[in-house]
């Protein structure tokens, strides 16, 4: 018997990230295909789990998220990322920042709707888009400042046009978007009364780059919603914590629609969430440290590579070179076509787990993740190089 699916999932596939890092896996290889930090979560973090458990708190919580995080989160934004928001009515602690994302767009966005995004983008969300029924209109960013042509942002918005979606710093680039390019995109988006939605998870993983948040522009701060969360910032990707701020209408909506979804994250890891904000940065500016000293090694070895052309990250922790000099070589008699081919053969052959490109809409590129250990950076890099090599 033929059971019947929706539409909506019968194309939908495994991601390459998880795929690749279970094969990886599997085999005892080096991992550089997906962003999991491999330092500790802060002590404090960590006894603040403990005790949540120890006191019970294991029933549901505010919908909105304890008041405690989100008063923390509102003091957060006001000094890190200039946004005045109130912890009653303007922030709501989600399942991640990915629950954030999923609760925006089913807040604000039907099917048949449009919205921009800027490529190479982050693959979860073009794919949530996709799955609510919602189209994209890409606006390519250019390699190696990742720079876009602001006549290409304006030529996107159409009739459909509702949202306007911003990834800084980025995954897969490491772009980190100046405040001049935010105010340019602000006022496109006023002109055009869109929404602004900005995911800004990397935003403590810069290196020599200041992070601007949108949304503490004035043509911006009616219409965004900024998300973030803990994962990255304190090594907590698992125990999923996210949050987004914005207009207390829309962050209503939210707050019902989690409510459907998910019922809200759970207190316990909100009360780590707490104890990672209002404790020390230390453990922040030291994990940083450690993200550039990897990322000067990767970069560097990968320019030593003839034929890849890697621009320098200046936020998250990824790398995205440029390996389309390769397509058409063989290794172990199959034709390396694209940068599919070419991770499988990488994987094969020297068991590296990279992300093809075309994941993220850089089919021209595979990405590469300096989260792991900075030996594991190095072992994966010499046999980048050398696997690169043979196929000269």
């Amino acid at each position: 018997m033929n059971k019947p699916l929706a539409d909506r999932v019968k194309s939908i596939k495994q991601s390459d990230i998880r795929r690749f890092s279970a094969i990886c896996a599997a085999m005892g290889g080096v991992n550089l295909s997906q962003g999991v930090c491999d330092q500790p979560a802060p002590q404090a973090v960590k006894r603040a789990a403990q005790q949540a458990i120890d006191e019970d708190r294991a029933s549901y919580t505010n919908l909105r998220g304890v008041i405690e995080l989100r008063t923390a989160i509102a003091k957060k934004m006001r000094a890190f990322n200039g946004i005045e928001c109130d912890p009653e009515k303007e922030i709501v602690v989600t399942v991640g920042s990915a629950g954030a994302f999923a609760c925006i767009a089913l807040a604000t966005l039907n099917p048949g709707d449009e919205c921009i995004v800027f490529s190479p983008f982050y693959s979860y969300h073009v794919n949530m888009l996709r799955l609510f029924g919602v189209g994209i209109r890409f606006v390519d960013l250019q390699p190696p400042d990742w720079s876009f042509d602001l006549a290409e942002v304006e030529a996107a918005f159409t009739p459909k046009t509702k949202m306007i979606l911003l990834c800084t710093p980025a995954n897969p680039s490491g772009k980190v978007f100046s405040e001049e390019e935010l105010r340019a995109i602000a006022a496109a988006a006023k002109r055009h009364n869109v929404w602004i939605a900005t995911d800004e998870i990397y935003e403590y993983i810069t290196y020599g780059k200041t992070h601007v948040s949108i949304g503490a522009l004035p043509d911006a701060k009616e219409r965004t919603l900024t998300m973030s969360g803990g994962s990255k910032t304190y090594a907590i990707t698992g125990w999923r914590i996210g949050y987004a701020a914005g207009p207390a209408d829309l962050i209503d909506r939210m707050i019902r629609l989690q409510g459907h979804e998910t019922s809200g994250p759970p207190g316990i890891c909100q009360k780590a969430a707490l104890a990672a904000l209002t404790g020390p940065m230390e453990p922040v500016l030291a994990m940083r440290e450690a993200f550039d000293r990897r990322r000067r090694v990767m970069v560097d070895a990968l320019r030593e590579i003839p034929g890849i052309d890697c621009p320098t990250p200046d936020g998250a922790f990824y790398a995205l070179p440029g390996v389309a000099s390769f397509f058409g070589r063989r290794c172990n008699g199959k034709a390396l076509t694209d940068a599919p081919a070419l991770a499988e053969a990488l994987l094969e052959r020297e068991k590296v787990a990279v992300i093809p490109g075309d994941a993220f809409g850089a089919p021209y590129a595979i990405r590469l993740s300096y989260a792991c250990s900075e030996d594991d950076v190095r072992r994966g890099v010499e046999r980048l190089a050398r696997f690169f090599g043979s196929l000269s």
